[in-house]
C-alpha cells in the first residue's frame, strides 16, 4: 500500500486537495492529509473548513512514497514558507521519490530547483517562478519523479497520473470508469 501526504495549510485550493486525497483513497493508497498549520481545522481558499489527519511532526515520512502540495492562495505561499516541509521535498527530489504538485504550489518546487530541467505546468501567471523548468501547456507533466498540474479543472487527471504511477495503470482506469470521467456516451 502505497503511502502518500497531501500537505494543507490555510488558503489552500479545496478541490485540487480533496480530489487527489479522495481518488488515491479509492485505488487503495492511505493518504495523510497533513495540517502545517497550527490546527487540524484548516479553512480553504474558499472558505471550506477540513480536517486534516495529522499535523507536519506526527509524521514518519521515511515511509512515504508520494508528498502532494495542492495550490490556491495564500496556501500555496504558506507551503513555501514552511522551512520543514521545503527540506522535506528537497530531501525526496535528491532521492528520486515522487513529489507533485498542483495550480500556483509548482511554484514552491521551482523555488526549490526541483524543477530544474524537467517539464512542468503550473496555473497561468506562475510560469516565470518555475525556475529551470521547461513549461508546458497541457493538463499534466511528469518527469523523473516530479509531477505538475495546472489547477482545479486538471485534478482528476493530477490525481489519475499520480494512481497510475503508484499502481499502474488498469488500476488508474479502473478508477477513471469508477467515477465516469470522460465517460463514452
Amino acid at each position: 500500500m502505497a503511502k502518500v501526504c497531501v500537505f494543507t495549510a490555510d488558503g489552500f485550493e479545496e478541490i485540487e486537495g480533496l480530489t487527489v486525497v479522495d481518488l488515491l483513497r479509492r485505488a487503495g493508497a492511505e493518504v495523510l492529509m497533513v495540517s502545517i498549520s497550527d490546527g487540524l481545522a484548516v479553512k480553504g481558499s474558499h472558505g471550506i473548513e477540513i480536517k486534516a489527519d495529522c499535523f507536519f511532526d506526527d509524521v514518519d515520512y521515511n515511509t512515504a512514497d508520494l508528498l502532494v502540495l495542492p495550490g490556491g492562495m495564500p496556501g500555496t505561499r504558506y507551503l513555501g514558507e514552511h522551512e520543514q516541509l521545503c527540506h522535506l521535498l528537497q530531501e525526496f527530489a535528491d532521492q528520486g521519490k515522487m513529489v507533485a504538485a498542483i495550480c500556483a504550489a509548482p511554484s514552491v518546487l521551482g523555488k526549490l530547483g526541483i524543477l530544474e530541467g524537467k517539464q512542468a505546468v503550473c496555473y497561468p501567471g506562475f510560469e516565470e517562478q518555475l525556475t529551470g523548468a521547461e513549461v508546458l501547456k497541457q493538463e499534466v507533466a511528469r518527469q523523473d519523479n516530479v509531477t505538475t498540474s495546472r489547477g482545479l479543472g486538471t485534478a482528476i487527471p493530477f490525481a489519475l497520473d499520480l494512481i497510475t504511477q503508484l499502481y499502474g495503470e488498469e488500476k488508474a482506469e479502473e478508477i477513471r470508469k469508477s467515477i465516469i470521467f470522460q465517460a463514452e456516451i
